[in-house]
């Protein structure tokens, strides 16, 4: 999948996603497991707002964390994201590491890992306009304060477009709409067949909606069908990309897939 624009999984693997969906998504199963629920952990979370200095920080750094990963997978196939990630956390922790966590941590160079993370941790901070490092029950009274806040400038009318070059092209500001006046609107937009954004946090927003309005399961050939039509010799790389965007929205908790291989919103 092109990583030309990774601050939306930037961001999603910050410190400060992780303290908020620990929470609002619960715990799971015998080993207490947390789960993330896209009601609770995504669709309310508050996102940033970056300059753009801030985005390209935060891009740059998440596109080197996901080449890392891949690298090191690619050079020892036994390797898993769910070791390396275990060894990370007792690298946080300051615990010993035994001799399989010893060679998980080689194979996986996860000190490098690790200070991607806290360099992406500090650039999600940053593009909050908020101290690095806070502890998580800071970090959750922030969030929530600001979830409250934006709640506040949307019952107004005054929205916060992740995108607003894709999102709202025409710059135009809703005003304090009625109810009538709300479903009118999106009734409209729901008729629209919206062309295929340039960047990847726009086509993950894009490919939620579309599976959405599509009403029912749906593989990537259907959704390719939501958005405007393109000549065919583009289409299988647009296929493509579509499902790896469900693939990972799946592997986020953002989607379910069914025994057919089809995805659900």
């Amino acid at each position: 999948m092109s990583l030309d624009d990774s601050l939306f999984l930037g961001v999603l693997s910050s410190e400060i996603h992780t303290a908020w969906s620990s929470v609002a998504g619960g715990r799971l199963g015998v080993g207490n497991d947390s789960r993330y629920n896209s009601t609770r952990c995504f669709q309310p979370f508050p996102f940033p707002t970056p300059t753009e200095a801030q985005q390209e920080q935060i891009r740059g750094i998440a596109e080197q964390l996901d080449a890392h990963r891949k690298q090191r997978q690619a050079q020892h196939p036994t390797l898993t994201i769910t070791d390396m990630y275990n060894v990370l956390e007792k690298l946080r922790s300051g615990e010993a590491l035994n001799a399989k966590e010893q060679k998980t941590h080689e194979q996986g160079l996860v000190s490098i890992l690790l200070q991607l993370h806290q360099e992406l941790d500090a650039a999600v901070a940053a593009a909050y306009g908020w101290p690095n490092n806070l502890p998580e029950e800071a970090i959750l009274e922030r969030l929530v304060a600001l979830n409250k806040e934006r709640a506040a400038e949307e019952a107004r009318g005054h929205i916060r477009w992740l995108r607003p070059a894709y999102q709202n092209p025409q710059g135009a500001q809703q005003a304090d709409m009625g109810i009538e006046a709300k479903a009118k609107t999106i009734k409209a937009t729901a008729k629209e067949v919206p062309a295929w954004p340039k960047t990847l946090s726009e086509q993950a927003q894009a490919v939620q909606r579309a599976l959405q309005l599509h009403e029912r399961p749906a593989t990537a050939e259907d959704l390719l069908h939501q958005f405007k039509p393109i000549a065919k010799l583009q289409q299988p790389q647009r296929l493509q990309q579509i499902d790896s965007l469900l693939q990972t929205l799946h592997g986020l908790g953002l989607l379910r897939k069914t025994e057919q291989d089809q995805y659900v919103k």
